[in-house]
């Protein structure tokens, strides 16, 4: 099993820059693809970012391109969102989740039901 916990969500200006970070715990992180997701209220969970089990594959949605960067350090059972340039649309809870195994491809990525592992979630609020 593995548990994920959030942390680094606050309030940040538009056009500001916020670290998002999810500390894993179980023996198969290393070998978990992970994904970050974001829900507003009265929304549906949406996909911002995937990452292999090793970090060498990432995917984004199309909104986030360029703005956000997923990374991952297994030494350390941590997966990172770098967000920067933030707009009021950014503001959610973010979710940081973990798959059971690796997944091979994109389509899974952006998929909730792909992924057996979430965390609570940490707010994110954007201010014009």
């Amino acid at each position: 099993q593995v548990q994920l916990l959030e942390s680094g969500g606050g309030l940040v200006q538009a056009g500001g820059s916020l670290r998002l970070s999810c500390a894993a715990s179980g023996r198969t992180f290393s070998t978990s693809a992970m994904g970050w997701f974001r829900q507003a209220p009265g929304k549906s969970r949406e996909f911002v970012a995937g990452i292999s089990s090793n970090g060498g594959h990432t995917t984004y949605a199309d909104s986030m391109k360029g703005r956000f960067t997923i990374s991952r350090d297994n030494a350390k059972n941590m997966m990172y969102l770098q967000m920067n340039s933030l707009r009021p649309e950014d503001t959610a809870v973010y979710y940081c989740a973990a798959m059971a195994t690796d997944y091979y491809g994109d389509y899974g990525y952006s998929q909730t039901s792909y992924y057996d592992y979430w965390g609570q979630g940490t707010q994110v609020t954007v201010s014009s």
